[in-house]
Order: C-alpha cells, then sequence, then structure tokens
C-alpha cells in the first residue's frame, strides 16, 4: 500500500545555502544601468534636488563617478544632457552639436577606461526650448522633421564613440531611420536601444525636473503609450525589433511587469531592459533615507521582480547603491 506523498516546499527554504542554490532569478552588478546626468561647466558635482543622491556632473566629476561605478562592478551608464536655456531652440540644433554635453562626457568616459559601455539617450527634449520630444508645428508634434534631426543627433554621438544609442521620444519609424543613417555613415556596430513600450505616465516628474526638460502643455500622449494598452505596447517592441533594433526599454518597469512578462512568454528576440523610474525612486528614498537598510532590502526587492518579469537590465538611480550591496 502507497503511503500518501506530502509536499514540503519549505524544505528548499531551510538554510542560505541552499536558497541561493534553488534561486530562479539572479540580480547582479553587470545587470545594472546607471544613468548619468551630464552638463556645461568647470568640474563640479551639484546634487539634485528632485533625484536624492544623483548629481548633475562635469568635467572631471564624470570621470569620478565612473571610476565610483566601475569600483563597484557596474558595466554601464546612461547619458542625459542638461543643457542651459541658452543652448536651446525651437529645432533642438544642439542635438547635432558634437560640442554637446552628452559627446563631450562620452569621450571623456572613452579616454578615461575602456570597460564602460556607454549609452547615450537621445530625444530632443533635452534640447529644445520648448521641451517637447519633437518639433512641434501649429501645436502638433511633427513626426518626419523630428525623425530628420535625430538622424543628425545619432550620427554626431557616433562620431563621439558612443556604443548604444537609446532614442526615447516614441516617434513613428525611429529605429528604422536611425539604423540606415548610422550604417550610411560608417557606424553599424553601434546599437540601438529604444523606449518601445514607453508609457504616457505621471511617474516622470522627478527625472523632467531633473534633466530641464518640462513642456509647459505637455504633448506626451500623443507619442507615448497609453498605460492602459498592453496590447499595443506589445506591438511596438515587435515593430521596433522588425526594424532593426538590438534592444528595447520598457518604461516605467514597476506598473509594466506585465508586458515584460509577456514579451517574454511571446519569444521576444532580443533583450530588454527596465526602467526603474523616478517617480517610484524618490518615495522609497523620502520614506526610508538613501543608506538605509530598509531602503536596500525594499530596493532590491523590486530591482529583482523587474528581473522577475523578464528584463536582462535594469535602469536605476539605485545602480551604484544596489550593486555595492550585492557585491
Amino acid at each position: 500500500m502507497n503511503e500518501e506523498k506530502f509536499v514540503q516546499m519549505r524544505r528548499l527554504r531551510r538554510s542560505p545555502a541552499i536558497r541561493a542554490m534553488v534561486a530562479e532569478t539572479s540580480l547582479a552588478p553587470e545587470h545594472l544601468i546607471l544613468p548619468m546626468f551630464v552638463t556645461d561647466g568647470p568640474p563640479w558635482r551639484t546634487p539634485l534636488e528632485t533625484l536624492p543622491g544623483v548629481d548633475l556632473l562635469a568635467g572631471e566629476a564624470i570621470s569620478e563617478e565612473i571610476d565610483a561605478a566601475n569600483a563597484v562592478g557596474l558595466k554601464s551608464v546612461l547619458l542625459f544632457g542638461v543643457l542651459d536655456s541658452r543652448h536651446k531652440d525651437p529645432s533642438g540644433s544642439a542635438a547635432a552639436d558634437p560640442d554637446n554635453p552628452v559627446c563631450r562626457a562620452i569621450g571623456q568616459i572613452k579616454r578615461h577606461t575602456t570597460g564602460m559601455a556607454v549609452i547615450a539617450d537621445l530625444c530632443l527634449c533635452e534640447y529644445t526650448s520648448h521641451g517637447h520630444c519633437g518639433l512641434v508645428h501649429d501645436g502638433r508634434i511633427d513626426n518626419a522633421g523630428t525623425l530628420a534631426m535625430l538622424a543628425r543627433a545619432a550620427v554626431n554621438l557616433a562620431q563621439a564613440g558612443v556604443d548604444v544609442i537609446a532614442p526615447s521620444g516614441v516617434m513613428d519609424g525611429t529605429v528604422r531611420t536611425l539604423r540606415r543613417a548610422l550604417d550610411a555613415g560608417g557606424f553599424s556596430d553601434v546599437a540601438l536601444m529604444p523606449y518601445s513600450a514607453k508609457f504616457a505616465s505621471g511617474f516622470y516628474g522627478p527625472f523632467k525636473a531633473a534633466s530641464r526638460s518640462s513642456p509647459g502643455e505637455s504633448l506626451h500622449a500623443t507619442h507615448q503609450i497609453q498605460v492602459g494598452n498592453g496590447r499595443e505596447a506589445l506591438r511596438k517592441i515587435w515593430i521596433d525589433v522588425e526594424e532593426g533594433a538590438d534592444m528595447v526599454i520598457v518604461k516605467p518597469a514597476q506598473t509594466s511587469l506585465d508586458i515584460l512578462a509577456l514579451a517574454r512568454e511571446r519569444g521576444c528576440p532580443i533583450p530588454m531592459a527596465g526602467y526603474d523610474v523616478s517617480g517610484f525612486y524618490r518615495p522609497l528614498i523620502d520614506s526610508h533615507g538613501l543608506a538605509s537598510p530598509a531602503c536596500d532590502a525594499l530596493m532590491l526587492e523590486i530591482l529583482t521582480t523587474i528581473r522577475r518579469a523578464g528584463a536582462q537590465m535594469i535602469i536605476t538611480y539605485y545602480a551604484k547603491q544596489a550593486a555595492r550591496r550585492l557585491s
């Protein structure tokens, strides 16, 4: 007579060694991408009020930040340019200027170290006087005109030595246009990592303030994806894959875990990154303090769930602290 089998799943949880052995999801420093905000000026490091623990960097402070990232095992950074209003205009022409802060930072990082993958965010909101993600005509985003400017800006970044370009404006045809421009310019090795599933979210506020790119009247709903449109987000991922994307970004990651999981289950053939956005980061820091054990534990839990959902990489303002804890 067979005895009844009793399944006791707790056997696999009873010690740290066993839990580590059967862990389904890993989180390591190399999975994390550190955002860096770069600007003009003498060597300086200015705390960003809306993003505690994150600084606005210029000059030698950029190299210092790269050294700090290397020291904790980080392998990649994502650059955002922060320009003075004097250098902005309606067409965002500074995006194609080889002397803009992002291009200078790329060159500086490449001269300083060979072990860091440099990703550059590409969106005209950083460069336009009106703060919109594209060129504006008669109160509407001009998709074709925006693509032409983005193509010039992408080649400019490639000439500076960037490894990966991350177009974030969600304009139709962006990946195809940038791939053609880069290949024609002799930069076929530069990868594209579009913000494919980027939702029109209210959780970007602290970032917009930090990057000085908040428009007076937002048009984001005309080119970013509605929060409730999961099928549309998946379709956009597959469109960008077909146009030649090498990786894709899902943003905000915390409210898009279903998109990451569905894309993985449906066989997304390229790596996915989840963006741990400012509107989730800031309240956690405010509630617990940047250096507290409670903050560490909660942030590592959040990052692990983003990995569990299907992200190979995570863009997070907590990258240095998380990497230090993981190391």
